[in-house]
């Protein structure tokens, strides 16, 4: 009876000493395994739909980055534009924040990214952060989709905007011109009619990015994404790095769009939708963050 007691309670602890080194390495398995899902570090270029072409590439000086670049003809028939509608008023918000993913699918979108800064927000841990998806959202800026002007204006948020004729352009204004059907608003010019506009911030660290960048005629549209917080795999680029970029598209003028967590790119495909960076909410990554607003894509396949 004795030496059963010892055998019972051998097992015993055996089971809660594995049971307890389960549990220890379980967050290092699931990181390990969002990890897996990225994109690779290797180039790739390829037409994504009529008019739609997207290029990758990584950066291994001066640190690890992953550049992602979406070239839209405007002038293909079926491309065309929508940022994500406001709500009908009266209500308690602006939009309401979701996933990028899941704009492009109830719009039936064949791409899409994040857009505007928004507010409110906070990051305390992968439970702990605001807003979550379905949670009112108000974006930082003008705001425009279908012609509906749902966000105000906001002083040094300079603005993209698309015409009836589907022509676009960047404005160094707060407000796009009468008549725009879809638009959104940047935090900062990069380049401003063919002069790159530098701000000398002191503080210009690596960091996940976002711009749009256009041509001097508004027929074609760039779209570039840097993947950051991700050590030896993307850490990010500064504002004067990210403006090189732009400047060797040739655009003739860009915008500096949210991105941090916020930052990501979607394709729609037969089964559904892809992600095609690397996103990295609450230091999750390819964890999509629910944002305010978003800048979508149709296009013929």
């Amino acid at each position: 009876m004795h030496y059963r007691y010892k055998v019972y309670t051998r097992r015993l602890l055996l089971a809660i000493g594995i049971g307890l080194l389960a549990l220890l390495l379980s967050p290092l398995i699931f990181y390990g395994w969002r990890c897996f899902l990225r994109p690779p570090r290797t180039d790739i270029e390829q037409i994504l739909f009529r008019g739609i072409t997207y290029k990758r590439y990584p950066l291994s000086t001066p640190r690890p980055a992953m550049i992602h670049i979406v070239t839209i003809d405007l002038k293909t028939p079926g491309v065309k534009p929508l940022v994500t509608p406001g709500e009908p008023k009266p209500t308690d918000r602006e939009t309401t924040a979701q996933k990028t993913s899941d704009f492009l699918k109830e719009f039936k979108l064949q791409l899409a990214i994040n857009a505007s800064y928004f507010h409110h927000f906070h990051e305390k841990s992968p439970w702990e952060y605001y807003p979550h998806s379905g949670d009112p959202s108000y974006p930082i800026g003008e705001a425009i989709s279908n012609g509906d002007r749902y966000s105000p204006p906001e002083p040094n948020f300079p603005v993209l905007c698309f015409s009836p004729q589907n022509r676009v352009q960047i404005l160094n204004s707060d407000k796009c011109p009468e008549g725009t059907v879809q638009g959104v608003a940047g935090n900062q010019l990069l380049i401003y009619r063919g002069k790159a506009i530098d701000d000398n911030s002191k503080d210009d660290k690596p960091y996940p990015r976002v711009a749009a960048a256009v041509n001097r005629e508004g027929t074609k549209l760039w779209l570039i994404l840097v993947d950051g917080k991700q050590p030896l795999y993307s850490e990010g680029i500064t504002i004067a790095e990210l403006r090189k970029i732009v400047a060797d598209l040739g655009a003739y003028t860009a915008l500096n769009l949210d991105g941090g967590g916020s930052t990501t790119l979607v394709m729609g495909t037969d089964h559904g939708s892809k992600v095609l960076n690397a996103p990295i909410h609450t230091r999750v990554p390819m964890r999509e963050r629910p944002v305010a607003n978003h800048l979508g894509f149709y296009a013929a396949e």
